[in-house]
């Protein structure tokens, strides 16, 4: 994102807390304080100051989202918050848009995730509404599906070209055709650039790619941007199996099953961020870059990504995958 505003030419400020990498961007102004204006000096480094827009990426409890857009409102003429397509109430109809329910929860004042992060979606939902209505008018909201690309912490992208890369056989979840959505972050970042520059509000899913894309696309793009040397060969494992074998969840980020509650995760309408100016880049382009990236870490890093099945558990899932009986609905290799 501070790339994307840089390249164009913009005067960017962060605020943050200055303990995770303070080393980037020496170059531009940094604000210290926390987003919980209960925390520490809060908000205080922001109070009086002045911006064209601010570009909301760490809102989770509504209670301080309000905090900062409250405070933010009188000197700022644009707030870009961003979300997440998990802000909807249900992931079923292909080709829903921005007018689908969110969802919602039985006491908006939790402020925990929960267990399972069944909360993460309708807090985001209810940080959306804070921010407009301390800004009416002008918040953008901004629905990202899964962010990927170089430098992503998460490694949930990252684990597919590393896992084709290492070769043999790979473990590929559910079917071939099941459908994938994801968005560059470059894309994304130099997308909101343009959207400040636009004045551009309302509501808008963020995802992509360009054209259609299937796990197996993705998995045949990973094999193809490593050249004629790749020699890994996929034995696809149905969604059925996958659901908790041996009682435990398996681990294998971006895919969703492409039935029951998640049928229609990867198929949400981008049509109207694509008529506000949103492009992508291809596909193979994000692979290469993102396992060029993931080399110049150190190898101990690589060793232990935070995402995806360590190789021991891959293995035994697909040995459990392979004992069962023929009638299991086995997909052909």
């Amino acid at each position: 994102m501070v790339e994307a505003a840089k390249a164009r030419g913009y005067t960017v400020t962060l605020f943050n807390r200055g303990k995770t990498r303070p080393h980037l961007f020496p170059d531009i102004e940094k604000l210290h304080g926390d987003r919980d204006p209960n925390k520490g000096d809060g908000l205080k480094a922001l109070a009086g100051r002045a911006w064209d827009a601010v570009i909301d990426n760490s809102g989770y409890v509504p209670r301080i989202v309000k905090a900062s857009a409250e405070l933010l409102a009188p000197n700022v003429q644009q707030y870009v918050f961003i979300s997440s397509l998990s802000a909807y109430a249900s992931h079923t109809t292909p080709g829903a848009d921005e007018t689908a329910p969110v969802a919602t929860m039985a006491d908006p004042t939790v402020e925990t995730m929960g267990k399972d992060f069944e909360n993460y979606g309708p807090l985001k939902a209810l940080c959306e509404q804070a921010a407009e209505a301390a800004m009416p008018g002008r918040v953008t909201r901004v629905r990202p599906g899964f962010i990927v690309g170089p430098e992503d912490p998460t490694d949930r992208f990252t684990y597919w070209p590393a896992r084709v890369e290492r070769g043999g056989e790979v473990l590929a979840p559910g079917t071939p055709l099941d459908p994938i959505q994801i968005i560059d972050v470059r894309d994304l970042a130099a997308w909101l650039v343009a959207v400040v520059e636009a004045r551009t509000t309302g509501i808008f899913n963020a995802t992509g790619p360009g054209e259609p894309l299937t796990m197996g696309g993705l998995l045949d793009t990973c094999k193809a941007a490593l050249g004629s040397g790749a020699n890994a060969r996929f034995t696809w494992v149905s969604a059925k199996f996958l659901e908790k074998p041996g009682g435990e969840p398996v681990d294998l980020p971006i895919w969703a099953p492409a039935e029951g509650e998640t049928q229609a995760f990867h198929l949400r309408s981008t049509e109207r961020a694509r008529k506000a100016g949103l492009t992508f880049r291809a596909v193979q382009e994000t692979v290469k870059d993102t396992l060029s990236w993931w080399k110049t870490l150190p190898p101990e890093r690589q060793a232990k990504p935070r995402a995806g099945l360590s190789p021991e558990r891959e293995a035994e899932l697909l040995r459990a995958w392979r004992a069962q009986p023929k009638s299991a609905g086995k997909l052909p290799q």
